[in-house]
C-alpha cells in the first residue's frame, strides 16, 4: 500500500488498532547519485550532512526521535524503553538520531510505551514490525538471512512476550526486500535453514545450470519462522527491492546505495 506522509512517498501494510508503521522509499531526499534520494544510512557512504537532513525530513512524520540501531546482521533484541537514546533533543539541538557510538548494535527494538518510535534500515534485508491485537507491544527487526537464520524474529517475539504477558493474537507485516527472482545464495545459505528445520528446502529453487547455487524466498522463509514462533496473521509486501530501482535501494542490485528505514510506534497517549 502506497501513501504520502509528511511528503513523503512510503509503502505500509494493515491497519492496526494502536499502532502505526511505514517504510520509506529512495524519494523525497536531497542525496544525489548514487545515493539519490532519501538515503537514511550514515555508513552507506554518503554526504553526512545529506543524511541529517533526511533524518530530519524522516523525523518531522513521526512522534519522537527514532531509536536508530547499528544494525549487524545478528538475532539480537533491545529494550527500546531502557535506551536514552531515543529522547527527544534539547531546544536547537539537530534532530538526526543519536550519536552513531550511542547507536545499540543490534538487529532489532521492542518497546511498549506510546509514542517511543523504533526504526530499523534495509536495501535487501526484509524490514518486519510485529505487534498483538491490542498494540500493547511492538517489536522491529532487520531480517536478512544470517539474523532470520539466526532466530532475530523468534528473539524479538519473545523479547515482547516478556515486556508484555498478557498480549495476544501477534501479527506482523514484512516490508519491501529482495525478491526471491534476484536472491541468489550458496549452499551455505540453504543449510543454515534446513539443519534448523527441513521444511524450509521448499523456499529454494536449484538455479538451472549452477551447481550448489539457489533462488531463495527470504520473505516466505520469515513467514515460515513467524507462524512457527506463533504469529498467527502474517502480510508480505510483495515488494521487490531490486526490481524496482525507481523506488528501492537495493544492495543486492547496485553495490554502493543508500538505505530505507521501516519507523514504527505505539499510538501515543
Amino acid at each position: 500500500m502506497e501513501r504520502v506522509i509528511a511528503s513523503l512517498p512510503v509503502v505500509t501494510g494493515p491497519q492496526w488498532a494502536g499502532v502505526n508503521y511505514f517504510c520509506t522509499t529512495r524519494a523525497g531526499g536531497v542525496g544525489v547519485a548514487p545515493h539519490d534520494s532519501l538515503n537514511l544510512g550514515r555508513r552507506a557512504g554518503d554526504n553526512p550532512d545529506t543524511v541529517a537532513e533526511n533524518r530530519r525530513r524522516v523525523r518531522a512524520a513521526v512522534p519522537a526521535e527514532p531509536l536508530w540501531l547499528r544494525q549487524v546482521h545478528g538475532s539480537e533484541v533491545v529494550d527500546a524503553d531502557a535506551m536514552d537514546a531515543a529522547s527527544e533533543p534539547a531546544a536547537g539541538e539537530s534532530t538526526t538520531g543519536a550519536p552513531a557510538q550511542d547507536e545499540p548494535a543490534v538487529d532489532a527494538s521492542v518497546t511498549t510505551q506510546p509514542g517511543r518510535v523504533l526504526a530499523i534500515m534495509v536495501a535487501d534485508c526484509l524490514p518486519v514490525v510485529i505487534t498483538d491485537s491490542k498494540g500493547l507491544v511492538l517489536g522491529a527487526a532487520h531480517a536478512g538471512w544470517r539474523g532470520l537464520s539466526g532466530g532475530v524474529l523468534e528473539n524479538t517475539l519473545a523479547a515482547m512476550r516478556a515486556k508484555a504477558p498478557q498480549a495476544e493474537g501477534w501479527r506482523a507485516w514484512v516490508g519491501p526486500g529482495i525478491g526471491p527472482q534476484h536472491f541468489e545464495v550458496g549452499q551455505d545459505v540453504l543449510d543454515a535453514f534446513t539443519a534448523d528445520d527441513p521444511a524450509t528446502a521448499r523456499y529454494f529453487t536449484p538455479r538451472p545450470g549452477l551447481s550448489g547455487k539457489w533462488l531463495a524466498d527470504l520473505a516466505g522463509l520469515a513467514d515460515f519462522r513467524l507462524r512457527r514462533a506463533g504469529v498467527q496473521e502474517v502480510a508480505l509486501s510483495g515488494l521487490c527491492t531490486v526490481s524496482a530501482s525507481d523506488r528501492f535501494f537495493s544492495y543486492r542490485r547496485d553495490g554502493e546505495t543508500g538505505r530505507m528505514a521501516l519507523l514504527a510506534w505505539l499510538d501515543p497517549v
